[in-house]
């Protein structure tokens, strides 16, 4: 198969049997580029990464911009992208994602306790606990939704998850179902039957499931958290 130049202005390169056809240098997206996009995988990265790769464009920028525009990155926030799993060959990952918007933070409440399977009803938001303000995100891959908590509180109950050959942080089963009682408005704190009924009713949260939990990360919680009646009758709950 023959490439060149059609009509001295139009470049046709070949990439996976599809062509990408150029009108000016901004415009030309070469194999070469399409390769560099591959390495970078679905690990978010900011502008001056993107930048760096093209270096030798009179307005990088622009580029940038031509590549969001035919899908070869996505937007998640301004300054900050992620290459569309068409060119980088790996599926994105929420969780990585949402670490990457808006930190430090780790994905927890109401998305981490789906993910653990504690809850029956799908989760549509992306949610996480910060050190910084409460701040909500949208873009084109999903809502995310980011909850302040203090800086001493933070660092309890978040392991490391490997997905795909990739890392995100996500709060334990116990740091997630304190961070829920922390950030839910009600949450009856009057009695440990009270709280029961809170579980099995409002959340649908098997009071088995809880009585499995780590005792330790909850105390450690109760030292520094908010809602300390909440989370007294908890363990409570949990001895019983």
């Amino acid at each position: 198969m023959n490439f060149g130049i059609e009509k001295e202005e139009k470049v046709l390169f070949l990439y996976e049997d599809s062509y990408i056809c150029a009108r000016n240098d901004e415009e030309m997206t070469t194999i070469a580029e399409i390769n560099a996009l591959k390495q970078l995988g679905n690990v978010p990265v900011d502008m001056g990464v993107l930048k760096s790769i093209f270096c030798e464009y009179l307005s990088p920028e622009k580029k940038v911009q031509l590549l969001e525009r035919t899908g070869k990155i996505i937007k998640l926030k301004r300054g900050l992208y992620v290459v569309s799993p068409q060119i980088s060959g790996k599926p994105l990952s929420l969780e990585l994602v949402a670490n990457h918007i808006y930190g430090p933070s780790y994905v927890s409440l109401h998305y981490a306790l789906r993910h653990y399977g504690l809850i029956p009803e799908r989760v549509y938001q992306i949610t996480s606990v910060t050190t910084r303000h409460t701040r909500d995100f949208e873009n084109s891959l999903a809502s995310f939704s980011y909850r302040g908590v203090k800086k001493d509180y933070f660092p309890i109950g978040i392991r490391s998850e490997e997905e795909d050959g990739i890392a995100y942080l996500i709060a334990t089963p116990e740091k997630a179902l304190c961070d829920m009682l922390m950030q839910e408005r009600y949450v009856p704190d009057q009695s440990v039957a009270s709280l029961e009924v809170f579980f099995e009713e409002d959340m649908r949260i098997e009071i088995a499931d809880i009585k499995r939990m780590d005792a330790k990360i909850i105390r450690a919680c109760l030292q520094t958290g908010n809602k300390k009646t909440v989370l007294e009758n908890l363990l409570k709950l949990m001895e019983r």
